[in-house]
């Protein structure tokens, strides 16, 4: 993203706060949900919101550094958004992301509503009678839809292992060994949570960083074959012209070596990557609807096919609702292969369908993904705004006002 500055002071002398215009640039496409950054002048208001045409608000959040953050809902192809940077009034900048540890859980809601839960605890199970070697923590689960429908199951019937938004490798190897980190059942391996680094809230994002670990229990003694991080950030998304609401959160995941030996991955058909949808979808058939940015609809013709994103939803008491995760252009072998089964509700992006690579020493691997909780069916047109607005979100200008 590039920002040019005109007539901009940056001296930390300045006295008295002024207003400045922020220009959007347009592009050749719809951009939805863009996250946007820029370096706070000295002499702007210290709280700061944007403001629009036909009476949009934007709130303003600024980080240690002095870079003020901001959420633009939508801006069409070809249009260039021109805002005014100037004291918020009142309640306006009050609003936004909230994050509370509760009972080894992690609570983010948006503007009050749930967003979004990070599970902390392993023994914390839905049901009694769970083994000990299925328990584990470090995933997100439950998922919601604006409405407040939950989009994501945890420990299901049929695949106790399945955990709302979880990111272990199935199928590796590893000084000599084949731990699988995904199928917790066969003993060889699991992912679970270590630690919660820092929370932060705003009027514009709030998250978490945690760590996780990835451990080989094949060997005489367990062994972490792999550290790491999430950084997980829900962001406010103003509601304007008349358009649903959504919950939008990002996803980092950074993985480096715990030994000096790599973790080999060879080809295979999933792991690494995955989201399990409501029961409700559960079973063969139509249960669960499936998009993918190709316009695939069909969970078998659209398995092992290759997607910017993939939409996951159903019927739950009576109305769609679900979550499209959107894969960012610079992971790894972008845009990755789906694995869609074919009669359960879940998918996961997998690099390794296109042949075997290793994460290996001093070379952290890096996965994002954006998502999208939504009520209502899929719209494709608008999941590639989603899109264009995570994968190239525009570059802005601010020029000081008289």
């Amino acid at each position: 993203m590039v920002v040019a500055l005109v007539g901009v002071v940056v001296s930390a002398h300045a006295v008295h706060a002024r207003d400045y215009r922020v220009t959007v640039a347009s592009a050749d496409v719809d951009r939805a949900a863009q996250v946007i950054a820029f370096p706070l002048p000295a002499d702007a208001p210290k709280s700061a919101v944007l403001r629009g045409p036909a009476g949009l608000v934007l709130p303003v959040q600024t980080g240690t550094g002095g870079e003020a953050m901001f959420v633009l809902p939508l801006q069409r192809a070809g249009e260039t958004v021109t805002l005014t940077l100037g004291a918020a009034r009142g309640a306006e900048a009050e609003r936004g992301v909230d994050v509370r540890k509760e009972d080894g859980r992690l609570q983010v809601r948006v503007d009050g509503r749930m967003a979004f839960v990070f599970q902390m605890d392993r023994d914390a199970t839905p049901r009694s009678g769970i083994k000990p070697e299925f328990k584990r923590a470090g995933y997100l689960h439950p998922v919601y839809s604006p409405s407040g429908k939950i989009v994501t199951d945890d420990y299901p019937s049929n695949h106790v292992h399945h955990h709302g938004i979880w990111t272990p490798w199935t199928k590796t190897k590893f000084q000599g060994r084949t731990p699988d980190f995904w199928n917790m059942g066969t003993k060889t391996g699991l992912e679970d949570f270590q630690t919660l680094d820092r929370t932060w809230d705003g009027p514009v994002h709030g998250g978490f960083e945690a760590r996780l670990q990835m451990v080989d229990l094949s060997a005489p003694k367990p062994v972490t074959a792999l550290h790491e991080t999430w950084r997980v950030t829900s962001y406010r998304v103003a509601v304007t012209g008349g358009a649903a609401p959504v919950n939008v959160f990002d996803l980092e995941v950074t993985q480096t070596c715990a030994t000096g030996d790599p973790l080999i991955l060879p080809e295979y058909h999933y792991g690494g990557f995955g989201i399990r949808g409501a029961d409700a979808w559960n079973g063969p058939g139509a249960a669960a609807l499936f998009l993918t940015s190709e316009g695939v609809t069909d969970r078998v013709a659209g398995n092992n096919t290759r997607a910017r994103w993939c939409f996951l939803g159903g019927r739950l008491d009576g109305a769609i609702a679900g979550t499209a995760v959107l894969g960012h252009p610079a992971n790894f072998r972008a845009p990755q292969p789906l694995r869609l089964h074919p009669n359960m509700p879940y998918f996961s992006y997998v690099p390794q369908q296109l042949g075997e690579f290793a994460i290996e020493p001093g070379k952290p691997y890096v996965a994002r993904f954006r998502f999208v909780a939504a009520d209502g069916a899929p719209d494709r047109a608008r999941l590639d705004a989603f899109w264009h607005g995570y994968a190239r979100p525009a570059s802005v200008t601010l020029a000081a006002l008289p």
